[in-house]
């Protein structure tokens, strides 16, 4: 199939749409970090691209993520639209310890149930850490789009979890960039928490 076309680096063969779709989801980072709206037409090629990589592998809870991802970067999309401040960009903020807490809550009940889910329809050969990198995508895009700092933190969990599923899965070139993308969270995520201190002073700061 055309999907499956690719090149062969150190002996593993990668398809373009894997390699394309991967390099795009790091610009997406890059564009995140610096708060561009860019972020958002370029996150839609990536899920296009890598829905097709992950279906092929038999992964369906990360093919099904790159459609909810999808959906979720035309929400974020119009959110920043309307949310840009002149000064300082899309106004970001770090969220409070309850909103933490029902993060870290739909987190886990999330994965439970979607693992569940996937295990029963066969739909992945490795159902819970798929589940995890998939609500925890659907997270931290649904809280970037917000503007609430955590979803760095949600970022570096997903990493974590796919680094070695995408091994497993012969997806190297994908989990060489997941590594990537831990270094690029990290800063992101020390970025927007100096931007979001920044708004809260000049907030408090007297006209």
């Amino acid at each position: 199939m055309w999907y499956e076309l690719g090149l062969t680096i150190f002996g593993q063969k990668i398809a373009y749409t894997e390699l394309v779709g991967q390099v795009l989801a790091l610009a997406v980072v890059f564009l995140a970090q610096r708060r561009s709206l860019l972020t958002w037409p370029v996150q839609l090629v990536s899920v296009a691209l890598l829905f097709t990589v992950y279906l092929s592998a038999h992964l369906g809870g990360l093919a099904t993520r790159q459609v909810v991802v999808g959906l979720i970067a035309v929400y974020g999309w119009y959110a920043w639209v309307r949310r840009r401040d002149p000064v300082f960009g899309v106004v970001v903020r770090a969220g409070s310890w309850r909103e933490r807490a029902v993060v870290a809550g739909v987190f886990v009940a999330g994965t439970a149930a979607f693992a569940l889910v996937l295990d029963f329809l066969n739909a992945s050969w490795a159902p819970w850490p798929d589940a995890a990198i998939f609500v925890g995508t659907v997270l931290a895009f649904s809280l970037q789009g917000l503007g609430l700092v955590e979803f760095w933190l949600v970022w570096l969990v997903v990493d974590f979890v796919g680094v070695p599923l995408q091994i497993q899965s012969g997806l190297y070139f994908s989990a060489l960039v997941y590594v990537v993308f831990a270094g690029l969270v990290i800063h992101g995520f020390i970025d927007w928490n100096r931007t979001a201190r920044r708004l809260t002073q000049a907030a408090k700061s007297p006209l």
